[in-house]
């Protein structure tokens, strides 16, 4: 019986964003020097929002929702309606998704 020591919040046991293993190797970034520019580089070409390092990282990572930051669903969203019309016109997903990145929003949205 292994106890492991992990940081959680009381935000339904989920960890803290510094120990959450889907953060955890840029942190490590981090730790070993790199600015933080680059390491939200890294996480936006990995489909992660790079924003989330401005937070707080003793809180967990916000969980994401199917709609945009607006409370509108994501598909009738003003920010996501170029995206949404990409694929109509029948671009693949990993298109879309290559655009959104260089646009600084997380494709992961899509993935929901």
């Amino acid at each position: 019986d292994v106890d492991v020591d992990v940081d959680v919040d009381d935000d339904g046991g989920r960890p803290t964003l510094k120990n959450d293993p889907k953060y955890e190797k840029y942190f490590k970034m981090l730790k070993v020097g790199m600015p933080l520019p680059a390491v939200q580089h890294a996480m936006t070409r990995d489909g992660l929002d790079p924003t989330i390092m401005d937070g707080n990282h003793n809180q967990p990572a916000p969980q994401p929702t199917p709609t945009g930051g607006n409370g509108v669903p994501l598909k009738k969203d003003p920010a996501y309606t170029k995206y949404f019309k990409m694929l109509k016109l029948g671009l693949p997903m990993g298109a879309v998704k290559n655009a959104m990145g260089r646009d600084g929003i997380d494709a992961s949205v899509m993935d929901g």
